[in-house]
């Protein structure tokens, strides 16, 4: 990821805790709900590589391929799913954008010097400018959609007399759905750094 190292690091934490979540909720969940969970652990983890600083460790010129590879097979994954489930075409849309970024940010992708700068400033612009502002809008409109929806999950949640307190940390709602925030705004500052 282009961009200052501290928030590379930061960025890289938040999506390691959500991957971990997610992992830990796949052993709660069955069916649909399970390939949810890991749909979401594979993108927070795969967000989580991309957004190591590359003053501390910038990829091999294979790894963008490996990256691409990988959420294209995702992607594949994702629109075989939504047939029977649209919240699969939203992971459509983010491992497309996961492959959008690891080819726009490869050494022959369209980004300055190699993809990256290396003194921890912006690269010049790599990829497709209406493209990345059309993923921007959508993502915009994501976390926003999604903040707005974890508000009265979280009242409930809160709720004295029921909610979700006899739930286990692996099946509570609005961990999930902050989860999905977290991703929609990761996913926001990545393509903004682009």
């Amino acid at each position: 990821m282009h961009g200052p190292a501290m928030s590379g690091w930061l960025l890289m934490a938040l999506c390691v805790a959500t991957g971990a979540y997610c992992l830990l909720r796949t052993r709660g969940e069955t069916g649909e709900g399970r390939r949810t969970a890991r749909a979401e652990a594979l993108m927070g983890f795969g967000m989580a590589a991309m957004a190591v600083p590359t003053a501390v460790m910038t990829p091999p010129a294979w790894g963008w391929a490996v990256y691409a590879v990988l959420f294209g097979a995702a992607s594949l994954r994702a629109l075989w799913f939504s047939r029977r489930d649209g919240h699969h075409l939203h992971h459509l849309v983010g491992s497309a954008a996961m492959v959008y970024m690891a080819v726009a940010m490869s050494p022959g992708g369209g980004a300055a010097h190699g993809g990256h700068a290396g003194h921890g400033g912006m690269a010049s612009a790599g990829g497709v400018p209406a493209l990345t502002g059309l993923l921007l809008a959508y993502y915009a409109f994501y976390v926003l959609r999604s903040g707005a929806r974890l508000i009265p999950v979280a009242a409930m949640a809160g709720d004295v007399g029921g909610g979700s307190a006899g739930i286990g940390w692996a099946a509570r709602p609005e961990l999930a759905l902050a989860c999905r925030l977290t991703m929609g705004i990761a996913m926001f500052a990545m393509l903004l750094t682009l």
